[in-house]
């Protein structure tokens, strides 16, 4: 990685700030920060004919380039952290996938003394705790109710880590488990079910407050049966997961979604595994096989889509020149919801004075040009 200098100007790109869009902005570095003022004799980078826009917040994550967070050594989640990183994904939550209760209170473990060195914002458990209608890929045999007091085992096992747990809270359990959650601080997120309308309420009046990969593994949309989707869109106090890879949501779901919640309420993630920026061929996901072909991730056996090969600078890119959602809207969502959802507003999730220097520059037709993590360019735009 290069180091600018000491104290470094951002200059003349579109500057995407919470107030809006400022043409011909700038933003100050030092120091790993952004400040709010420069000495004479800062350096000054050119980047008139791009946007500057925040370091992009994934809450719900895999893998990638070839690296498994759910199984692989730490050099392998390391190796992970980097590939996205270099895609525009400053800070990134450990998503784990259904396994063995001891084996993933282990993993829990091993994750939390990276979320302590700052390499990582936390942990999400996506699963044992899911329904076997709606498992998409998640080991059936593995599965199980969620019980509060295995719950707390991996909570406990996170050390304080523990950022979100995606539960099917239709089934025995579910509604204490999400109180549990709660009452310890972790996001309690509805996914995996296969609840009716009126279960989904309930989970949210007792405190879950995102909906894990909307549409995606929940009861479609009805006019007699409303189920999880119409419950989760209409509650203001949930957060919306989306997937915009063009293969989990055709792309009126995803205007319906930001047409009912509204763009405060949407984040956008890449629910992606081992193959995100590394290519196709063969992986494991948990104890399961997934062939990649052209991008798609399914499961060997069955055929189910098995997380996504997405990157969030390809999210970004698709959500502006496809879905023609505003700039502004697109940088809530990737950036500044998913960061307020974590508690970690004060630090990422926009560029202000006093958070981290976490940015993105992108050119005219959004394509990644250079990424400013903590005042080091991962990609400097400078090259090439």
């Amino acid at each position: 990685m290069a180091a600018p200098a000491r104290s470094t100007v951002l200059t003349g790109a579109r500057v995407v700030l919470p107030t809006g869009t400022v043409d011909g902005g700038r933003v100050i570095v030092e120091g790993g920060r952004i400040t709010g003022a420069a000495p004479d004799d800062a350096v000054r980078i050119d980047l008139s004919g791009h946007w500057l826009v925040p370091g992009f917040v994934d809450l719900h994550n895999h893998g990638g380039g070839g690296a498994s967070f759910t199984s692989g050594s730490v050099d392998d989640v390391l190796h992970g952290i980097r590939t996205h990183r270099e895609h525009g994904t400053t800070t990134l939550v450990a998503s784990a996938v259904t396994g063995e209760m001891d084996f993933l209170a282990q993993r829990a473990g091993i994750l939390s003394e990276l979320v302590e060195q700052g390499d990582l914002a936390g942990i999400h458990f996506e699963g044992p705790f899911i329904s076997p209608c709606r498992k998409g890929a998640h080991s059936e045999a593995l599965l199980r109710d969620p019980d509060p007091a295995e719950v707390r085992k991996l909570v406990d096992a996170a050390r304080g880590t523990a950022r979100m747990m995606t539960l099917a809270t239709e089934l025995p359990g579910g509604i204490d488990s999400v109180r549990l959650l709660v009452e310890h601080g972790v996001i309690a997120a509805i996914g995996h079910t296969d609840a009716t309308y009126e279960q989904t309420a309930e989970a949210i009046e007792a405190g879950a407050t995102v909906a894990t990969h909307l549409f995606n593994a929940m009861p479609p949309l009805g006019h007699r049966a409303p189920g999880p989707i119409a419950a989760l869109l209409e509650d203001d106090r949930v957060t919306v997961e989306l997937i915009n890879d063009g293969t989990h949501l055709h792309p009126a779901a995803l205007e319906l979604a930001f047409h009912r919640a509204g763009a405060d309420r949407v984040a956008f993630i890449t629910d992606a595994m081992d193959a995100a920026g590394f290519g196709d061929g063969r992986y494991q996901l948990g104890p399961l096989a997934v062939d990649v072909k052209d991008g798609v991730a399914r499961l060997t056996e069955g055929g189910s889509i098995a997380g996504s090969t997405l990157t969030l600078d390809t999210a970004f890119r698709r959500a502006a020149t496809v879905d023609r959602l505003p700039v502004e809207d697109i940088v809530r969502a990737i950036s500044a919801n998913p960061a307020r959802l974590l508690g970690m507003y004060d630090r990422v999730g926009s560029l202000e004075p006093g958070k981290d220097a976490d940015a993105v520059v992108l050119d005219a037709d959004f394509g990644l040009k250079g990424v400013l993590h903590k005042g080091e360019w991962v990609v400097d735009p400078r090259v090439g």
